[in-house]
């Protein structure tokens, strides 16, 4: 039985199992690196914990990403159903390492805004992206910064950094500090050879291999290629399977609408 990776517990269980497609997606959230290895403080800085406190004063759900003091990017599917003008509980952290202990370089706001992609579609995955404006600015320094944006079109090949702290495997356990693996960016072609071409997006780029992928809690957080954000981490078929790498949203597919809406 395939079991979904939850994004906030029932309410992406009902939205995941009334998809029509006929591949199992799932959802980052709740998850964590597969393969990878403990990063050092502030080796990424625009990295951020995406929190829901209505379920502890520090419960994870999904990652996100610093662009400007203010705005800040996900996942789409992070977001879904929440009151976007008002939202309720949940919180960015930035300049987090170990979500278990006070670093002393953690940076609490709370969301007070979400911008959804109005083209987002719950049920294939479509335009995966959301920002969210948080009521004070954070604090740039060594261990909070905004990430680079590529141009728009820009394609990347190579390997990709991955971070988070999503699970270690497929519903496996979860570290307290953050982790990132470095992976393969995969042709459009080979992805929608594995899995199916009505599944992969233009604005989708995948990357992975087996034994190194994000995995679940990982959502909405930061794939980059070089000095530049070239992914976020939206959906996968299990976590680091032989020929199913992981699939994120094309951030240069979407830079207009960032800049745009940011």
């Amino acid at each position: 039985m395939v079991i979904m990776k939850l994004l906030s517990l029932c309410l992406l269980v009902a939205s995941a199992l009334a998809a029509p497609s006929t591949i199992p997606r799932f959802r980052r959230g709740h998850s964590r690196i597969v393969g990878g290895t403990d990063a050092r403080p502030g080796q990424f800085p625009f990295q951020l914990s995406f929190q829901d406190t209505a379920f502890g004063s520090n419960f994870h759900f999904c990652g996100a990403i610093v662009y400007t003091p203010d705005t800040m990017i996900t996942a789409g599917h992070c977001v879904d159903g929440e009151n976007y003008d008002n939202p309720q509980n949940l919180r960015i952290v930035a300049g987090d390492y170990n979500l278990a202990s006070d670093d002393g370089t953690e940076q609490a706001r709370d969301v007070t805004q979400i911008i959804l992609h109005e083209g987002y579609d719950y049920s294939s995955f479509e335009n995966d992206i959301a920002l969210l404006k948080v009521g004070v600015a954070l604090t740039f320094n060594k261990y909070v910064s905004g990430v680079t944006l590529p141009a728009q079109g820009q394609s990347f090949t190579g390997n990709a950094f991955v971070s988070g702290w999503g699970t270690l495997s497929s519903g496996g356990p979860t570290p307290d500090t953050l982790q990132y693996v470095s992976v393969p960016i995969v042709s459009d072609n080979a992805c929608r050879d594995s899995y199916g071409a009505l599944e992969i997006f233009d604005s989708i780029v995948c990357a992975g291999e087996a034994g190194k992928d994000s995995c679940q809690g990982d959502s909405g957080g930061p794939m980059t290629c070089g000095d530049y954000l070239c992914g976020i981490v939206s959906w996968g078929r299990g976590c680091a399977e032989p020929d199913y790498p992981g699939v994120y949203t094309e951030v240069s597919y979407f830079v207009d609408w960032i800049l745009t809406n940011a």
